[in-house]
């Protein structure tokens, strides 16, 4: 009796080269994988093992994320029904993520394919073949964070000791063997800019200034585009540049500044000046804030440009709170833009709500989130249909630029009771709103260090500390629920009305 002839299995071999060194040799890393695959295959030909002639080839790529190009390809094949088996090497070669790893044996099982590692002697198709896979994979994903661990910890080493460890390069300096030297035309531009907000004390005037110099960023070559930088400046980047101690020849880790490697290129009295005059304003501008309440005095403009400035109207003993571009206070309203006048509440409490949301990572252990706020926030731009927020990244972070910009979602609509504001007095609110407005003021209380906890400010207010801790929890609502209350919806007034206990995640308020 004649044997059933044996079926074909195509294999397909995927290799993996996590640096680019080694890659120009004849022979490299990845050809001596694929040969000692297709040595195993030819071993299992007697079950009908068949090698496929394409590559799935990833050279100089990360096992710690899936976006391969080979990888990818090869899983695209799998959903054509090309292949039957996956061979590799080893396992760290297809992934070191155990959460990579999952989503891929989820597509292997979705089109019953096995996979094999050949060093390893095992494939998913046994039960222990997967639970030896899960525990090498474990070990996997173990030595790569002490890997991450090490590099953060020569990172912050490094930086102690005031090397330079990559990131932004800042003006008036260029990289050379790794170091910071610094650039004599870029130089004097710094020195300059120093001088001149001395001579003109406003960030405002200087930026007109400089605008009109032709002075601009730094201008970087980047990945992605031919350069970055080479702007005019705004607020952020002109702030990042006047509070640089580097420029004193220092270098910064988590906002801790120690000796550095590279030498200054500015006086440190002429810093000290820019800096005791930066804090001077910094005071003035929080007394006008807090004496008007308006928390993004100087930091919000119309969509042509203009600041606006805190107002206020009373009528019928009621004070309403606005900002008003500035275009139209100097009698020039066809220079205003596209909203010229608004109410101060609703936009305050959706750029609050975001900037809390950077606290978790950011606010350090002796920041208020007053000074908080006010350091992150360079700027917001008020356009119809978003707010967009300028924020000031950290010194440290070497993300390649000073500041970002983040879009919130953001609606203008200018009828009668969305130009009402939260904090008007002497007027009659509905429960929700009072809940709304009492709980930012507890918060406020609590952030300023007038009570230094919830107990004692239960206290002051002669009330139980669990009803305050629950009220005060109104504060952290999700802004979409707090615009509703502010412009009278009656489903979000309700909806915080019959809420004994307010979640804190935004997904679990609704």
């Amino acid at each position: 009796m004649a044997s059933s002839p044996v079926k074909r299995l195509r294999c397909a071999i995927y290799t993996r080269k996590s640096t680019e060194h080694g890659l120009d040799l004849e022979f490299n890393s990845l050809d001596a994988q694929r040969e000692a695959c297709e040595a195993y295959i030819k071993s299992q030909s007697f079950q009908g093992w068949q090698c496929l002639a394409a590559r799935y080839d990833d050279p100089a790529y990360s096992g710690g994320n899936l976006d391969r190009p080979a990888l990818q390809q090869l899983l695209k094949d799998i959903d054509a029904g090309r292949v039957d088996i996956v061979v590799v090497y080893k396992i760290d070669r297809l992934t070191r993520s155990l959460a990579d790893f999952a989503k891929l044996v989820e597509a292997f099982d979705a089109k019953s394919i096995s996979f094999v590692a050949v060093t390893q002697q095992f494939n998913t198709t046994t039960s222990m073949g997967r639970l030896t896979l899960n525990v090498l994979l474990s070990f996997a994903q173990f030595e790569r964070e002490l890997s991450s661990e090490r590099v953060r910890d020569k990172v912050a080493a490094s930086r102690r000791k005031g090397k330079w460890t990559g990131g932004t390069i800042p003006l008036g300096y260029d990289i050379a063997n790794k170091k910071l030297v610094p650039n004599p035309v870029e130089r004097k531009t710094i020195e300059y800019i120093f001088r001149k907000y001395l001579e003109l004390k406003s960030s405002q005037q200087l930026i007109a200034h400089l605008d009109a110099k032709g002075i601009v960023t730094k201008r970087r070559e980047a990945k992605q585009k031919k350069y970055q930088g080479g702007i005019p400046f705004t607020y952020g980047p002109l702030a990042y540049v006047l509070k640089n101690r580097i420029y004193l020849g220092e270098m910064s880790h988590h906002g801790k500044w120690y000796p550095g490697e590279h030498k200054p290129i500015l006086d440190p009295d002429l810093f000290n000046n820019v800096q005791a005059i930066l804090d001077s304003r910094k005071v003035a501008r929080r007394a006008r804030q807090t004496q008007s309440g308006a928390i993004l005095m100087g930091k919000l403009f119309d969509d042509r440009g203009n600041k606006m400035s805190p107002s206020h109207s009373n009528k019928d003993g009621v004070r309403y709170h606005f900002y008003v571009s500035s275009a139209l206070l100097k009698g020039r309203k066809g220079d205003a833009g596209s909203i010229s006048r608004i109410t101060a509440k609703p936009i305050e409490t959706a750029v609050t709500a975001h900037i809390k949301t950077l606290c978790v990572d950011r606010l350090q252990a002796d920041e208020s989130f007053n000074d908080f706020f006010d350091r992150v926030l360079s700027r917001v731009d008020l356009r119809k249909n978003a707010l967009r927020l300028t924020i000031q990244n950290d010194e440290h972070s070497g993300d390649g630029a000073s500041n970002h910009a983040v879009d919130i979602p953001w609606t203008y609509a200018p009828t009668k009771r969305n130009r009402l504001s939260a904090t008007e007095a002497g007027k009659s609110h509905s429960p929700a709103l009072d809940a709304i407005v009492r709980a930012h003021a507890w918060m406020s209380l609590l952030e300023n260090g007038t009570y230094c906890s919830i107990e004692e400010l239960a206290s002051a207010v002669k009330m139980n500390a669990n009803v305050v801790r629950k009220c005060i929890a109104a504060a952290f609502l999700d802004p979409k629920i707090t615009e509703g209350v502010l412009q009278g919806d009656d489903a979000a007034s309700d909806l915080l009305a019959h809420r004994h206990n307010v979640g804190l995640h935004w997904n679990d308020q609704f």
